[in-house]
């Protein structure tokens, strides 16, 4: 753990991304909050007039549409949450477009789903529209695309989403806003013992052991997954800050330099956007297992994959996808863009480069994964 809380982070932050949960955005699901998004809105356009760029990610849409078709249970069948969210996100948009307004600023709906981000052609697009937006001075308003949404493209929460778009934007901080005062050592409302986290390092084994489960029946998060929210922003260089949502001038105060709430450090610099890319894919479409040879080239040599190092391949996929590199035992080595379809690769697995044509009738890439289209997981 670190001990004091770097003012420099967020007071030096040019573009931030907010992220607020569905509890504050609904008043615990009693319907929007109008009095708190006006604060928020007012916080953000006066950043904005700072020099500041900044992107909000909304929750918030289901619950005020089960408020508006007077559910008082989160649903589980998916068509029933589509309705909700379809229902809810008209009031939610309308809500933050009035307020933003208010204070002379533009907005943008910008709604996402996994598949924009996991293919590269639409995770370009998204990234140029937001920037777009940034650059003419209209705040980007974002949520899950719940009403198209399943479970094989969803984000799963919008903390995750939050960091996604941090790294999309290459963002220099993302700031959680929660209906908790920040992180404990354990949770306060059954351990008295419990210390405040004023700061640490993002992606600290230590701090996923200390948060508890899902805190409320209205979102699906609680503060594990802004851990691990903060520990994905921090690949690419962007620091988090989990505060509670109602504190007076949250925004305005951190961005200024003030210590509140919870301040999770990103131990690395800003990386790449194509490696950002294919380190933020949370579905791979399969993966390739390497013997200990090749699992030292990549981590110490900073090689390429080559077939001739491959024993065995899984999954289906296609020329171009983002797959998993795996030692003996299974641990994740690496992650990258394949360039060679799943069952070319079955063919050439433990073949040299000089036996390619003969055995798929063309020659092309000598490695399975190239270096500039990789990218290292932790040991």
């Amino acid at each position: 753990m670190l001990e004091d809380f770097d003012a420099t982070i967020l007071r030096d932050a040019r573009r931030v991304v907010v992220k607020v949960g569905s509890s504050l955005v609904t008043n615990e699901g009693r319907g929007l909050d109008e009095t708190a998004i006006g604060e928020w809105c007012r916080q953000m356009s006066l950043l904005v007039r700072q020099g500041r760029e900044v992107i909000m990610v909304s929750s918030g849409a289901i619950a005020e549409g089960m408020k508006r078709l007077g559910w008082t249970t989160r649903p589980h069948e998916i068509h029933e949450l589509q309705a909700a969210a379809a229902v809810g996100q008209m009031g939610l948009a309308q809500m933050y477009e009035t307020k933003l307004r208010e204070n002379g600023l533009g907005s943008a709906q910008v709604l996402l789903t996994h598949a924009d981000l996991a293919d590269r052609e639409r995770y370009l697009n998204a990234r140029s529209t937001l920037l777009t937006l940034l650059k003419l001075g209209v705040l980007p308003v974002i949520n899950e695309n719940d009403t198209v949404v399943n479970d094989e493209i969803k984000f799963g929460d919008n903390d995750t989403l939050g960091a996604l778009v941090a790294n999309l934007v290459e963002a220099d901080a993302l700031v959680i806003l929660t209906d908790q005062k920040g992180l404990y050592t354990a949770d306060p409302r059954k351990d008295p013992a419990a210390k405040f986290v004023h700061v640490a390092q993002a992606g600290d084994p230590a701090l996923e052991a200390m948060a508890g489960g899902a805190g409320s029946s209205l979102g699906r998060g609680g503060m594990i997954t802004k851990i691990l929210a903060a520990k994905r922003a921090a690949g690419s260089g962007a620091s988090t800050v989990i505060a509670w949502g109602r504190e007076s001038d949250a925004l305005l105060r951190l961005c200024q330099g003030e210590s509140i709430g919870t301040l999770l450090i990103a131990p690395t610099q800003k990386t790449q956007a194509r490696k950002q890319w294919i380190a933020d894919h949370l579905q791979l479409k399969g993966s390739v297992t390497v013997d200990a040879g090749a699992v030292h080239k990549l981590r110490s040599d900073g090689s390429s994959l080559l077939p001739i190092g491959m024993t065995a391949v899984d999954g289906d996929f296609s020329r171009g996808d983002v797959i998993a590199i795996r030692a003996d035992d299974g641990l994740e080595v690496a992650r990258g863009l394949a360039n060679y379809a799943s069952a070319e690769a079955r063919l050439i697995c433990r073949k040299p480069s000089s036996q390619f044509e003969k055995l798929l009738g063309y020659s092309a890439e000598p490695e399975m994964v190239h270096r500039d289209n990789m990218v290292l997981s932790r040991p």
